[in-house]
């Protein structure tokens, strides 16, 4: 197997990823699973402004309006949530170690059985809502599919940023270095 040099972007990135500033963030797995609990209520939030605003009859420049307000504070919590997870989804695959490689790995995994899960219980919704009939359908399906395409994008970084592990603090070895006697 030939492995590809890593060039300046692939090196910068790296830097970016591993830069420590935000740690205190992310340092402990509650405070992970708050910064993705966030990103996913700023997710929704944003979606469904969107959603208002492309979908209401009425004049909803109010909901383009918030739905940008709202994209900064989702950008901090997606680079929070990529510092913690030292970019295990963002950096190429020749910026990674195998450690890293089989982490993210495992990640699109289950991010793939989630999404499987979330597609099943949209297409039964999707169901159930042209079993009613009437114009629900029509008025659910295009909502629906952008939330499943928001969640098929964005399931891989949760599921990253749930499943990291707490850095080593520095009076306690690694996993893989032996204690010291």
């Amino acid at each position: 197997m030939t492995t590809t040099p890593m060039t300046r972007y692939d090196r910068s990135m790296l830097r970016v990823m591993n830069d420590r500033r935000g740690r205190p963030l992310y340092a402990t797995a509650p405070r992970r699973r708050m910064v993705v609990a966030a990103h996913v209520a700023l997710t929704v939030a944003v979606v469904a402004l969107l959603a208002h605003f492309c979908l209401s009859q009425a004049e909803p420049t109010w909901a383009a309006v918030a739905g940008a307000v709202l994209l900064l504070p989702w950008m901090v919590a997606t680079g929070a949530i990529n510092g913690a997870t030292r970019g295990l989804l963002e950096l190429r695959e020749r910026a990674l170690d195998e450690r890293q490689l089989a982490e993210r790995s495992r990640v699109l995994a289950r991010a793939h059985r989630l999404m499987t899960c979330l597609l099943a219980g949209a297409v039964a919704g999707l169901l159930a809502a042209g079993a009613l009939g009437g114009d629900a359908l029509r008025t659910y399906t295009a909502p629906a599919l952008a939330t499943v395409l928001v969640a098929h994008w964005l399931m891989p970084l949760w599921v990253a940023g749930l499943t990291a592990q707490d850095e080593p603090t520095e009076d306690e070895p690694a996993e893989d270095e032996p204690a010291a006697l």
